[in-house]
C-alpha cells in the first residue's frame, strides 16, 4: 500500500468515525431532551449534575455540562495525551450542542417514569456505545476515572465511574425531595451500562479481549500500541505460510472499551496488518482480575 493508498484509507476511516460519534451524540441527546431530563431523572455523571441545575435555576442543559467538563477536558489533554481529547472535545460539544437543540422543539415524554427510565437507558447507551465504539468519550467521568486509574492502578476505572454516578443519583433524591427519582435513575444507568455493552462488544459480559495482531512490522506496531496506547504487549517472532516472509505476531489483552483504540493505532502503523479479536473468558496480572 502506498502512501496515497494509505491517506485515502485514514480519512475514510477518520471520516466514519466522526459520522458515528456525531450519531452517537444525536441518539444520547434524545435521551436527555425527550425522556429523563423532562422526567427529572439525573442519569448519573456531568449530565446528571446538569440535569438537577436545570430543574433548580432554570439554566440550559448541554450548556451546563460543557462548562461542567472544562476543567476535566483540559485535566484530560494533560494527562490522555492529544488523540483521546480531540474525540473527547468533539463528542462532548456535540452531545452539549444537540441536547439544547432538541430542548428547543419543547417535545418531551411526560408519562410513566419507569418507561421514560427503560428508553432514556436504551437511547443512552445505544449513543455512548457509538461514541465508545469510535474511540470517543463524552468527558466528565470517564475522564475522572481514565485519570484517576491512570495514577492510582489498584482504582478500576469502573469503580470509579459506579461510585461517581452512585453519588449523583443520591444527590438526585434530594434535589428532587424524592426516592423514587433517584431509583429512576438506578433503572436509566443499569439500562445504559447493558445497551453500551451490546452495541461495543455484543453480548459479551467477560473480562477482556485477547488481540492477535500479525503484521510484517512489528517494530511500528509495537511502538504505537506501548507509546500512544500505553497498553503492554507480547512479540512474537512467524513466518509467512505461503510468502514465507518473517512476520510478527503481537498479543496484547485489553479491556473492552479499549480494543477500538488499540485497533486504530494498529492500522495507523501498518494498514496491512491482520486483526484477531477474541474473548478472554479471563485475565489475571497487572491491571486485570480474575
Amino acid at each position: 500500500m502506498n502512501l496515497t493508498d494509505r491517506a485515502k484509507h485514514l480519512c475514510r476511516h477518520y471520516a466514519a468515525d466522526y459520522l458515528l460519534m456525531t450519531l452517537g451524540a444525536a441518539v444520547y441527546a434524545l435521551s436527555v431532551s425527550f425522556f429523563t431530563a423532562p422526567n427529572k431523572i439525573a442519569p448519573g455523571g456531568i449530565t446528571g449534575l446538569a440535569t438537577m441545575l436545570n430543574h433548580l435555576i432554570t439554566i440550559p442543559i448541554g450548556t451546563t455540562a460543557l462548562l461542567l467538563n472544562i476543567p476535566l477536558l483540559i485535566w484530560g489533554a494533560v494527562e490522555s495525551g492529544r488523540r483521546f481529547i480531540i474525540r473527547t472535545i468533539v463528542a462532548t460539544a456535540l452531545v452539549s450542542v444537540l441536547i439544547d437543540m432538541f430542548a428547543l422543539f419543547n417535545i418531551a415524554y411526560h408519562g410513566d417514569k419507569i418507561i421514560a427510565a427503560i428508553f432514556g437507558g436504551i437511547l443512552s447507551g445505544a449513543g455512548l456505545g457509538l461514541i465508545f465504539l469510535r474511540g470517543g468519550s463524552t468527558g466528565g467521568t470517564d475522564i475522572i476515572a481514565r485519570n484517576l486509574n491512570r495514577r492510582f492502578p489498584y482504582l478500576s476505572i469502573g469503580s470509579i465511574v459506579l461510585l461517581s454516578d452512585a453519588v449523583v443519583v443520591a444527590l438526585s433524591a434530594i434535589v428532587y425531595g424524592s426516592l423514587e427519582n433517584a431509583l429512576y435513575a438506578v433503572i436509566a444507568i443499569f439500562t445504559s451500562s447493558k445497551l453500551i455493552d451490546a452495541v461495543v462488544f455484543g453480548l459479551s459480559r467477560d473480562n477482556g479481549k485477547l488481540m492477535i495482531i500479525i503484521t510484517a512490522l512489528p517494530d511500528d506496531v509495537t511502538a504505537e500500541l506501548t507509546g500512544r496506547v500505553n497498553r503492554g504487549v507480547t512479540v512474537l517472532s512467524a513466518q509467512g505460510g505461503y510468502s514465507h516472509l518473517p512476520k510478527g505476531v503481537i498479543l496484547c489483552a485489553v479491556r473492552p472499551h479499549d480494543a477500538y483504540r488499540v485497533n486504530t493505532a494498529v492500522i495507523t502503523a501498518d494498514p496491512t496488518a491482520f486483526i484477531i479479536t477474541t474473548t478472554a473468558t479471563a485475565i489475571s496480572g497487572l491491571g486485570f482480575s480474575t
